[in-house]
């Protein structure tokens, strides 16, 4: 795995712009969140550079040399306690708020990264450059770039606060100490420089990352157990590991004279010049010319230091700031991505009639047609089964369907207006689907079904769910019974399910459902013969006045369905039911006379009864 080459003109993003628009998103989240984190700073900058350091001891200063009475000593410490009873309470409160504050813009950035991640396209998921960007989005959070952000910039604030203070003090002992100090504007410009170089180092292992975190999550991940121990695929996951840290070292490498003497020569600038120079300049007043007093001498080279103090921290944390800002960049590009599939505004009616028209479709990035030229019509309450070999195009059609993808050519109609007329997530729930990959979720079964938090109502709903898919009698003999969470991996009185078990129970949910159209898409892959036949039978029970559609390369449902069509390298290749279908003894005949023969002989081996 080679490092990821980086274009230069994809890192030329404007900083302030995006630092601006990081405020506007942390404003979003949580309105108070910045602002207490500037009071937090703001004082304690302002306490321990100004007042502390640099005020208190002119006045003591002045006491010692004679220019002020005891009394106005006393007054002043007087005022400098009550200034620290109110700073120690400012940073106390304001420490409470800033810690509440970053738990709650922590969730509403995850929420507004959920659902933004809920919104986007299904074939942004299949895009290699789109989980780039949602990575890179999404360290916002896992890296807290958005805590560290407010920490960068309630600094830079509270620090150019002190800054101005302790640079009246100084300009009222001589202007002069401020043409040493004007390099230090210098330094943001090399900061800057060297937040670009941190990003494009970063940019370039973000793949790298990606592979680190993949393997990382995989080693521990149930589905993947078996697999890693049974085989060498453990070692292979590993060296891409190990391989992902060496490219990672290479690109450190790559970067690392550059940003040595961007950071040498900041250092020049904000630290090595103005504090040589103001010494030096300071020393020759007070030796040579009586234009500097012993407390003015002593000012100086005490506001000096805070002078760098806060010119360093301000130079480090707007560094961080345009580094960070440039992660606000990705979320910004994120959160900015326009789906294709562009929702429409009617409402979709009672279902009547679905028909599709030469439609074709081949997915991004693809050289052949998944579909070529399909036409088909499923009018109401029809039983139909969608049939043909892995590969045919039989779960592209699913995606088509529930309007994932738009068709390349052609249209699908929904009582006869096209479906991109309607809005989108509501033609969705007039589906209820049991997909190829079906997964059940870390919750109770019953939550599983109903997909929602469960009322005694729901519950007996579910019941009756799970007895029609024909998994009851095992969710029963669970410790919580439905109640029980489908993993160990948060309850330790959690339990797993089979492959057949969990699949049922995926069936179970559209048993649950409110729906029009059922689309099964291989609703029973993992199941044997008889169960699958008998799964079949309670969903034509169930189904009884509903459209169902089956998805499947295995002929169980044809059988018994009004309808049948069969899809080869992506077209219809025949249509009509069953008996029509075996008597033209066609390409579906071949499929369903060598799938019954192995039916029957597994059925003789196991004592089953002959299907079919």
């Amino acid at each position: 795995m080679r490092p990821t080459p980086v274009h230069h003109e994809k890192v030329k993003v404007p900083v302030i712009k995006n630092i601006l628009y990081a405020i506007k998103v942390l404003y979003k989240a949580n309105k108070s969140y910045m602002i207490w984190h500037m009071i937090d700073m703001g004082v304690y900058t302002l306490f321990i550079n100004f007042f502390q350091t640099v005020l208190f001891l002119r006045v003591l200063l002045s006491i010692i040399e004679g220019n002020s009475d005891f009394s106005y000593y006393l007054k002043t410490l007087a005022l400098f306690f009550i200034i620290g009873i109110v700073y120690e309470f400012l940073s106390v409160f304001s420490d409470y708020k800033c810690l509440v504050g970053e738990k709650k813009t922590f969730k509403a950035l995850n929420n507004m990264i959920f659902e933004k991640a809920a919104q986007v396209d299904i074939s942004c998921y299949e895009d290699p450059a789109f989980y780039d960007k949602y990575q890179r989005a999404t360290e916002i959070i896992s890296n807290s770039y958005f805590f560290s952000f407010a920490i960068s910039l309630s600094q830079i604030i509270g620090n150019m606060i002190a800054f101005v203070s302790v640079i009246g003090i100084v300009i009222s002992i001589n202007p002069a100490y401020l043409i040493f100090l004007a390099p230090i504007l210098c330094v943001f410009a090399f900061e800057i420089l060297k937040s670009k170089v941190f990003y494009k180092r970063s940019l370039e292992m973000t793949k790298n990352n990606r592979m680190k975190a993949y393997t990382q999550r995989t080693v521990f991940l149930k589905d993947f157990s078996k697999d890693m121990r049974t085989s060498n695929i453990f070692f292979v996951m590993i060296e891409r590991f190990n391989r992902a840290i060496r490219n990672n070292i290479e690109i450190v490498k790559k970067y690392g004279v550059k940003l040595f003497i961007l950071s040498m020569i900041s250092s020049v600038f904000g630290e090595f010049i103005p504090i040589v120079g103001t010494y030096g300049l300071a020393g020759y007043q007070f030796i040579y010319t009586d234009d500097l007093s012993i407390s003015g001498f002593s000012v100086v080279l005490s506001s000096i230091n805070a002078i760098r103090s806060a010119t360093i921290t301000i130079a480090d944390c707007f560094a961080s700031l345009s580094e960070i800002a440039f992660y606000f960049h990705n979320l910004r590009e994120f959160f900015d991505y326009e789906s294709k599939v562009v929702s429409g505004e009617l409402e979709p009616g009672d279902f009547k009639s679905l028909e599709l028209k030469n439609v074709s479709f081949k997915y991004p990035g693809a050289k052949k047609y998944s579909l070529r030229g399909v036409n088909l019509k499923i009018n109401k309450g029809q039983t139909v089964a969608v049939v043909g070999v892995n590969g045919a195009g039989k779960s592209t059609l699913v995606k088509l369907l529930l309007r994932f993808y738009d068709p390349d050519e052609g249209e699908i109609l929904y009582n006869g207006v096209n479906i991109k007329e309607y809005n989108a997530n509501s033609l969705r729930l007039k589906f209820s689907t049991v997909f190829q990959d079906y997964k059940t979720f870390a919750l109770s079964v019953n939550e599983n079904v109903m997909c929602r938090n469960c009322t005694e109502e729901d519950k007996q709903i579910a019941e009756r769910a799970l007895k029609q898919s024909g998994v009851y009698e095992k969710i029963a003999q669970l410790p919580n019974g439905a109640d029980t969470v489908l993993t160990r991996e948060f309850d330790e009185n959690g339990a797993g399910l089979s492959g057949g078990e969990a699949q049922k129970t995926a069936v179970a949910r559209m048993f649950a459902g409110n729906f029009d159209i059922a689309i099964l898409d291989e609703p029973s892959s993992a199941l044997d013969p008889i169960a699958e036949y008998k799964m079949y039978e309670n969903l034509i029970l169930a189904t009884k006045d509903k459209t169902v559609i089956y998805i499947s390369h295995r002929l169980s449902s044809a059988v018994l369905s009004d309808n049948i069509f069969v899809l080869g390298e992506g077209t219809v290749i025949e249509s009509g039911s069953h008996a029509e279908l075996m008597a033209k003894d066609g390409e579906y005949a071949k499929m369903f006379t060598l799938q019954a023969s192995s039916y029957n002989k597994r059925g003789e081996e196991d004592g089953y009864e002959e299907i079919g």
